[in-house]
């Protein structure tokens, strides 16, 4: 079953969400802002996927900007970087869809679509 990982409010995870069930995919949704992923997963889904761990941060999110992030990314380690991504579900890019075996950050419908 896929996991469906979004914040209801963000119009982006509404597109994403539209998408899915006019495509009868079955998800399991969890909003990302009450159940906040944690280290594990976010460690697992990142090695899932072949994107480089910035790409899980929602950069246009006003924690990310607030927190001056941009900046101080490229001085963390990976596990630094995780153990922060998992204090703060507004932290990381939304949507999430997670498969068996893929992870994919954010809505671009062609990905999607070619991952499905």
């Amino acid at each position: 079953m896929l996991k469906f990982i979004c914040y209801p409010k963000c119009t982006t995870c509404q597109k994403a969400k539209k998408w899915l069930d006019e495509k009868g995919i079955e998800y399991e949704m969890r909003d990302i802002k009450t159940e906040n992923p944690s280290f594990e997963e976010l460690e697992k889904w990142y090695s899932l996927s072949s994107q480089p761990l910035k790409k899980f941060f929602n950069t246009s999110g006003l924690l990310y900007k607030s927190m001056a992030l941009k900046d101080k990314l490229p001085l963390m380690s990976e596990n630094e970087m995780l153990s922060l991504l998992a204090t703060d579900g507004m932290l990381v890019k939304r949507p999430l869809l997670v498969g068996e075996d893929f992870v994919l950050t954010g809505f671009k419908e062609k990905e999607w679509e070619e991952a499905l």
